[in-house]
């Protein structure tokens, strides 16, 4: 089985906001700094997971977003089960022998499978490390940062390209 990016992307914002101290609150602009995501997207998947309930918005000016119950009642299964879409792993609709054929018994069973163990893990599981994942988190330099300071640079030698060419023939 595959997960979409958008699963992933939801993991990444569920697992940001839980490594948070009680009551801090996270921002969209600086999850998607921290992992290099659009800020856009990242708004639609927050829309998602506040309604359905997995993260609390708070609106104004110090605003931000957290955890919408505690990280222990949030289990893998319930993220995956509500940010993923299908889980046929194949389609057998327009199959000659689909009437006689017990593969998709089988694919059903598996898929049953694989999320009864995630079932069995929460959110709290994931984050047992939270301080080794706020560390990361601090250590990462947005990527707005790296763009500006690449810029910075390539404003710099451009400039001193201009002054030198600005010099008089003899002083080159």
């Amino acid at each position: 089985m595959h997960l979409t990016r958008y699963t992933d992307y939801a993991m990444r914002v569920l697992l940001h906001v839980g490594a948070r101290d009680e009551g801090d609150l996270s921002s969209i602009q600086e999850i998607a700094d921290v992992y290099g995501i659009s800020k856009d997207h990242l708004k639609k998947i927050v829309q998602d997971l506040a309604q359905a309930g997995f993260v609390e918005t708070v609106r104004g000016r110090t605003g931000g977003l957290k955890l919408g119950r505690p990280a222990a009642e949030i289990t893998i299964g319930q993220i995956i089960r509500h940010t993923e879409t299908g889980f046929d792993l194949v389609d057998c609709s327009s199959c000659l022998i689909a009437p006689a054929c017990t593969l998709p018994r089988i694919l059903a069973e598996a898929t049953r499978a694989f999320l009864d163990v995630l079932d069995r893990y929460t959110l709290a599981d994931i984050l047992q490390r939270r301080t080794d994942l706020r560390g990361l988190f601090d250590r990462v330099t947005p990527l707005a940062e790296v763009i500006k300071a690449v810029s910075d640079d390539e404003r710099a030698c451009a400039k001193r390209k201009d002054d030198v060419d600005r010099k008089p023939a003899r002083l080159k």
